[in-house]
């Protein structure tokens, strides 16, 4: 069975519940697209929590190296990284108290769709979670 997205009110339901999103591989570069968008969800409401090994602080959340290091409560796993690395971080991802797994636009990887599926995730895969919130969240 090949990957599919939820559905749009699926998706709009996601957005208008979650409050915290962990953002594997936020960079702390403006010029980078996971800083673009994490910054204009933040602005919108959203707590962040950067995921990166390589920086201690963004958007003035503390950083933490891997997503089992996060203490905190989890409602989106938000990924900016290629879709190689989305199994690591799908089994990563079990682990956590999240049930929600948003890959950013251009990332699909087929064995983490499935794993996650098996571990009774939602997946979002090669969607913008910054695009659907605005046009869904109104």
């Amino acid at each position: 069975m090949a990957w599919e997205n939820p559905s749009n009110e699926v998706m709009q339901e996601i957005l208008e519940s979650s409050k915290t999103i962990a953002v594997v591989g936020l960079s702390n570069n403006p010029d980078r697209t996971s800083y673009q968008v994490s910054k204009i969800m933040q602005e919108s409401g959203y707590r962040i929590i950067p995921v990166n090994p390589t920086i201690d602080e963004v958007l003035g959340e503390k950083a933490y190296p891997s997503l089992l290091e996060v203490p905190d409560q989890i409602d989106i796993i938000n990924v900016f990284r290629r879709p190689e690395y989305l199994t690591d971080i799908a089994k990563d991802a079990v682990q956590t108290n999240c049930n929600i797994f948003w890959a950013q636009q251009g990332i699909v990887n087929e064995e983490a769709f499935h794993y996650l599926k098996e571990h009774n995730f939602t997946v979002i895969m090669d969607r913008c979670i910054k695009v659907l919130h605005s046009l869904l969240v109104k």
